[in-house]
């Protein structure tokens, strides 16, 4: 068995990024050479396609453990996910540090909570909007 790099998962996902990130077509990313290049190439139809049939398959791993399938699958399919995923944040220029930056802002708070909290802020920012 190989020994785990001493990476904490915020570095693993920083590493990841920063190849993400050096395959935009703004840095040169060849799409004839980059499954991630290719994507980025085709725009946001391709990559959030991607995602949303990760998405699928995430959900279809899970309801297959919940019948007696290997569990280890949603890690699998929740891996493609992420890094379908994190295309997407470099091609808008965000990254996982964002992701967690927020992660930890909603930490301590419930999640009935918070989302009660974006339904005001919602009504607050729609109000400001109306002339009436």
């Amino acid at each position: 068995m190989s020994a785990m790099p001493a990476n904490t998962s915020s570095d693993s996902l920083a590493a990841l990024a920063a190849v993400i990130e050096s395959r935009l077509p703004a840095r040169g990313g060849n799409p004839e050479a980059s499954y991630v290049a290719r994507l980025l190439h085709k725009g946001p139809d391709a990559f959030l396609k991607k995602i949303g049939e990760e998405a699928t398959e995430v959900v279809m791993a899970a309801k297959d453990a919940d019948h007696g399938g290997d569990p280890a699958k949603i890690v699998y399919e929740v891996a493609d996910l992420w890094f379908h995923s994190m295309i997407a944040l470099a091609h808008y220029g965000l990254n996982p540090a964002d992701v967690l930056a927020e992660l930890n802002r909603r930490a301590g708070t419930s999640g009935i909570e918070e989302k009660a909290l974006r339904k005001v802020k919602a009504r607050e920012d729609t109000s400001q909007g109306d002339p009436s």
